[in-house]
């Protein structure tokens, strides 16, 4: 007899997982690669849409009403486009294709993509003896269409029945029948659920085990636990794993509407307060894995390494469908039970996620109940309140992909810790109450974000599976952090626009080089690729066109040979679209200029750390020196997002904050810098405005990273203490600084100074409230422009004069340096002393110093700087720059605008560079991450059949006759700039 519950001996701990995802394959709505589906999860887009007429026909089954029999009340999903199929590469015969159910034949493909993937493209070298197959799915389409072939009796007896004749009704039954693909030898296989796996070992000659898991929609997590068990009991070396189901016909909306489990109104919102039901979707999801011992040994690239599986029955009590929390978090328990973490550590749940009241709030219940009990290991201020962990779920985008709905939502978390992005979940205006509530540790994230980490432990991330029947499955997994010089799987690219760049020898080449690469429909990215590889930045004509889609890039080019071939003389600055320049670029030294207090936003910075591991390296590099600080800056930066005015006013508030603000913008310019240094772009010399020339000396050479961020945080925090009472603010004035007098007075009033000079017609007051109240009172009375800075005190008057003392002395402790470049500093518009103690001098003296930002400028002109890149955040500095230089030659880059994602800031400032100033660029280096996905180019197909979620052959639906290509929208015609540059249920 069994020992009690009570009696039973604890065995401890089970050992970490430690199982290596080493290679991916996906057909996915949307989607035909990898590549594809993480592009799509990134940019948010919704997949959801009309049934498709391949599938069913909507006036034959929709009804509105829920209770119509035979009717579904549903319309949408989410589905494949077709598939190029070539039968015969897979061992097929064409004829032998509608008695094959396209689960079974799509599975091929997304096979063939992981296996691919995991041994680089090279299969002789897979251990096939070893190597098994374990898919979950569930009943195929093709054995419904089969057993309805047979349903001949039932016909006649209802047509005899209804008064007509024996062999009338017979010949109706025949018509009825050839309705349906014929029975032949090859439907039985075809129509079984295990032949999924079958096949595919079949095809790829593998001889380790294969057999297909069904627990309805946590089949795929049920398959991948009896995959890791064939790898820990040493059975298999390798194990392709995953989901696949293409089954969206009408059984299956007839089972989730009877159910009812999907949506009325149309659409899938999971942890929405708005959420009223599932959406179904279909697609296959495949891995390759590893024991990580074996990856590291034999050199596999790994995505992401599993730590913990739990599973877990719901028990009795419930309905057979219905979602239990407790039966949830005893799957939640076991699995970081296993992987030797708790939840505290988790900042990524990609959850189950159906978008059903009674499944959404039960899987919140139990997230929360477990996280909440492990939220006291938390040391980073998270412990006492608030959220740590981003909740989301991919069936936002492409519906409920049931069998294969777990395996979709790790491949999203995979890729995720890959990336080292926090990837959104869409159709979220305002999540559920429980997520909102102050003490959740969970958030709905809806943006992508960089996920920045300490090194105390990598990045975690956490997925759940539920399915009909009890069945619960939650898996949680790791970033793999390889050894210095182990290669790293490809990364994806998703660059909202990419720049091409093209020159020539006269005006006429180069604007027929433009069109013919208009003419050439390729891909963004692959002509982004080639163009930078093949620019030869000595040509005196250079051309850069910047763009997010093929039909944006023919268009962009088209104008850009138009405005070339009309006037080549003429520089064309269109920030983020086009740019050229003809033989004469701005030649001179280059400075890099760093913004001030006042020019941070949240999000700044944010698609260049989500594109460029450097720069994201930056912020990682910060949250360990923050963590002996208390200050997590990249928590304000990139904060969880806000679902109303007023959320977002107080994390802008919440970043304005001195002693936030100046380490935050310190971990921005530092990114930027790290993507400038991969590149090749070198500054002459440096400078910055106000807080910046704390970064433009560590530009410079003066003292190192982790010093910068120390003295911006303790000058942050310094003059906040120094602000108490009434900090006052800075007031923006747009007029010359010798008509201010006639405003303020010859002698400023008291607790009013002129802190800064910026340029011939600006200037900034800074005080206290009161004073700074009187100025814009006089400053309105006279109609001149002043506008309020989003700063936190006085800078830069006697206001702040207690910090200065203490920051004096912190200096001491700085191991300043000689700079290995010129710097210019605020104070004397001229150049930093070399001697380190003059150094330490002179920039304790800023703090309290108005800025000579436009003398300044002057001298560094008459010194021959010519191109001012702007680092920091916002394009203010670049403006200044250009008042104060007015016609003169000058080249202002901006690295970063507001408003426009990072990375196209970054490759927009390149492009200046590149085109207006003859700049070479190591473009290359942005490409060394993202090498092409590995494909099979030995194998030429023989043939290509279109093949989509809905089997072959089928004579209903009736095939839809071929829809025309969609017009694309014009594009708004760009103008040129000037020649100064400017710029309910579980299931």
């Amino acid at each position: 007899m069994p020992l009690s519950s009570h009696a039973r001996p604890d065995p401890g701990p089970p050992t970490p997982l430690d199982i290596a995802v080493v290679g991916i394959g996906a057909l996915l709505p949307g989607a035909h690669t990898v590549d594809g589906f993480w592009q799509n999860v990134l940019s948010g887009r919704d997949l959801m849409r009309d049934v498709p007429p391949t599938h069913w026909l909507i006036d034959d089954y929709y009804d509105p009403d829920p209770s119509t029999p035979d009717r579904t009340y549903a319309r949408r999903g989410a589905f494949l486009d077709p598939v190029d199929f070539d039968p015969l590469a897979y061992g097929i015969p064409p004829n032998a294709l509608s008695a094959t159910d396209t689960t079974q034949l799509l599975s091929l493909v997304a096979a063939e993509q992981a296996l691919l993937d995991a041994t680089g493209g090279d299969l002789a070298r897979m251990d096939r003896e070893r190597t098994g197959v374990i898919i979950g799915t569930s009943s195929l389409e093709l054995l419904f269409e089969m057993a309805c072939r047979l349903q001949r009796p039932v016909w006649l007896k209802a047509l005899r029945e209804g008064g007509i004749d024996q062999a009338r009704a017979e010949k109706l039954c025949e018509r009825i029948a050839e309705q349906y693909v014929p029975w032949q030898e090859a439907t039985f296989p075809g129509l079984l659920s295990n032949v999924v796996a079958g096949r595919i070992a079949n095809r790829f000659d593998l001889n380790g085990p294969n057999c297909t898991v069904d627990a309805a929609c946590a089949g795929s997590l049920a398959a991948l636990s009896m995959a890791v068990a064939e790898l820990q009991l040493g059975r298999c070396d390798t194990v392709l794993t995953g989901g696949a189901d293409t089954f969206n016909g009408i059984p299956m909306y007839m089972c989730f509407s009877k159910t009812p489990a999907l949506s009325p109104s149309g659409d899938c919102r999971p942890f929405s307060d708005s959420a009223d039901g599932t959406m179904l979707g279909e697609g296959i999801v495949m891995f390759a894995l590893r024991r990580l011992a074996d990856a590291e040994r034999d050199g596999n690239p790994v995505y992401a390494v599993l730590k913990g599986l739990g599973s877990s029955s719901d028990g009795g009590g419930g309905a057979i469908y219905a979602p239990v929390a407790r039966g949830q978090e005893l799957a939640l328990r076991r699995a970081y039970r296993q992987a030797g973490y708790g939840p505290s550590t988790v900042e990524l749940v990609e959850g189950h996620g159906t978008g059903t009241r009674a499944g959404d709030t039960a899987e919140t219940t139990a997230l929360h109940n477990v996280f909440d009990a492990d939220r006291h290991t938390r040391h980073d201020g998270h412990a006492d309140g608030g959220p740590w962990c981003a909740i989301g779920s991919v069936k936002s985008q492409i519906g409920h992909t049931k069998s294969t709905a777990g395996a979709a939502g790790l491949l999203k978390a995979v890729l995720a810790l890959h990336h080292r992005v926090l990837p959104p979940t869409i159709k979220v205006s305002r999540p559920l109450s429980a997520l909102s509530a102050s003490g959740s540790p969970l958030y709905v994230n809806t943006q992508p974000r960089p996920w920045v980490r300490a090194q105390a432990h990598p990045r975690r991330a956490s997925v759940s599976s539920f399915g009909f029947g009890g069945s619960n499955f939650h898996l949680t997994a790791e970033e793999y952090r390889p050894a210095p010089g182990r290669a790293r799987p490809r990364r994806v690219r998703d660059a909202e626009r990419e720049l091409v760049l093209l020159a020539a020898g006269t005006p006429d080449e180069l604007a027929t080089a433009a069109l013919r690469l208009a003419e050439s429909r390729q891909a963004p990215a692959d002509l982004a690729r080639d163009s930078q590889r093949d620019f030869d930045v000595s040509l005196p004509y250079r051309l850069a066109v910047l763009a997010g889609t093929p039909l944006q890039a023919a268009e962009r080019l088209r104008q850009a040979a138009a405005r070339v071939t009309a006037d080549p003389r003429r520089t064309v600055a269109l920030p983020g679209m086009i740019r050229y320049s003809g033989p004469e670029p701005v030649r001179g030294r280059l400075a890099f200029v760093f913004s001030g207090q006042g020019s941070q936003y949240v999000g700044m910075g944010a698609g260049l750390a989500r594109r460029l591991p450097s720069a994201l390296d930056a912020w990682d590099r910060a949250a360990d020196w923050g963590a002996g600080l208390g200050l997590a800056v990249h928590r304000l930066v990139f904060p969880p997002p806000a679902f109303d005015e007023a959320g977002r006013e107080r994390r802008a508030t919440a970043l304005a904050a001195t002693e936030i603000a100046q380490p935050a913008l310190a971990v921005q310019s530092l990114a930027q810098l790290a993507a400038l240094d991969r590149v090749g772009v070198v500054a002459d010399c440096t400078a910055g405005h106000s807080f910046g020339e704390l970064v433009a000396l560590h530009a410079a050479g003066a003292y190192d990273a982790r010093s910068l961020f120390r003295l911006a945080a303790r000058r942050g925090e310094l003059m906040a203490k120094a602000a108490t009472g009434d900090p006052g603010g800075m007031l923006a004035v747009t007029c010359p600084e010798n008509r201010i007098a006639g405003i303020i007075g010859t002698t400023p009033p008291d607790g009013l100074w002129l802190a800064a000079h910026n340029a011939p017609d600006q200037v900034v007051l800074a005080g206290g409230a009161e004073a700074l109240r009187r100025a814009e009172r006089e400053c309105a009375a006279r109609g001149v422009a002043a506008t309020r800075l989003r700063t936190s005190a006085a800078f830069h008057t006697p206001a702040v004069a207690a910090a200065a003392e203490p920051f004096d002395a912190f200096l001491d402790l700085i191991d300043v340096r000689p700079p290995e470049r010129d710097v210019w500093s605020n104070v004397t518009a001229a150049r930093y002393p070399r001697e380190p103690a003059a150094i330490r001098e002179l920039l304790g003296a800023q703090m309290c110093s108005p800025v000579r930002f436009a003398a300044q400028v002057e001298a560094m002109y008459a010194d021959g700087v010519r191109v001012f890149v702007e680092l920091g955040a916002g394009s203010a500095l670049s403006g200044l720059v250009s008042r104060v230089l007015g016609d003169r030659a000058h080249l202002p880059v901006c690295v970063d605008r507001r408003g426009t994602d990072a990375f196209t800031s970054l490759y927009d400032a390149l492009a200046a560079l590149a085109v207006h100033s003859a700049r070479p660029i190591d473009f290359a280096a942005l490409w060394s991450d993202h090498a092409p996905a590995v494909r099979d180019e030995r194998r030429k197909p023989r043939m290509r059949l279109p093949i989509g979620g809905n089997n072959v052959g089928r004579s209903y639906p009736p095939a839809p006759p071929r829809e025309p290509a969609p017009r694309a929208d014009a594009l708004p015609a760009a103008s040129a700039g000037s020649t100064s540059h400017q710029e309910g249920n579980r299931s």
